[in-house]
């Protein structure tokens, strides 16, 4: 009975993997093999679906947007961790002190400085026009506007940094 159902349904499987695999950002092999193992629980549990065909359809599109999902939540690093270009591990951790500094410094500066400085410093690489864009400014503000907001974040950062020493 199973290895009838699934020689039946191996055609479609493979077709409505093809079809869905490039938008999912999955590998048509891995989506195959995440819907033979629900058919096989399924089977398990409950017996074979009364509908074969619209259930492997049903499959195949839920496994798609599972992999979709995971996709857009993975995060690529910033740096490989493994490869800190040289430098020991004291210098990486002094890093990304400073990095987080300096986001946290961002992150207090006013409202319209922290978009455009997020949006400066975003690893997406936004261009002028595209960070106009996301903050409804025309393309020839962002410079003057960068360079307002950088000034306010150097003056910032410099009183904290003269704040520290005298105390330490």
């Amino acid at each position: 009975m199973t290895y009838d159902l699934v020689s039946a349904l191996r055609p479609l499987l493979t077709a409505e993997v093809r079809a869905e695999a490039p938008a999912s950002g999955a590998e048509p092999g891995d989506l195959e093999q995440a819907v033979w193992l629900r058919l096989l629980e399924r089977l398990d549990r409950h017996g074979p679906p009364s509908d074969p065909p619209g259930w492997l359809r049903r499959a195949v599109r839920s496994e798609a947007r599972r992999a979709r999902r995971a996709a857009r939540a993975e995060l690529p690093y910033e740096t490989d961790p493994a490869d800190a270009g040289g430098r020991g591990p004291e210098e990486v951790l002094l890093a990304a002190a400073r990095h987080r500094f300096v986001r946290e410094a961002v992150r207090r500066t006013a409202p319209r400085c922290a978009r455009l400085l997020e949006a400066l410093l975003s690893p997406a690489d936004l261009t002028y026009r595209e960070i106009a864009g996301e903050l409804g400014i025309s393309q020839g503000a962002v410079g003057p506007e960068r360079s307002r907001c950088l000034g306010c974040l150097h003056r910032m950062l410099a009183a904290e940094v003269a704040a520290r020493r005298a105390r330490g």
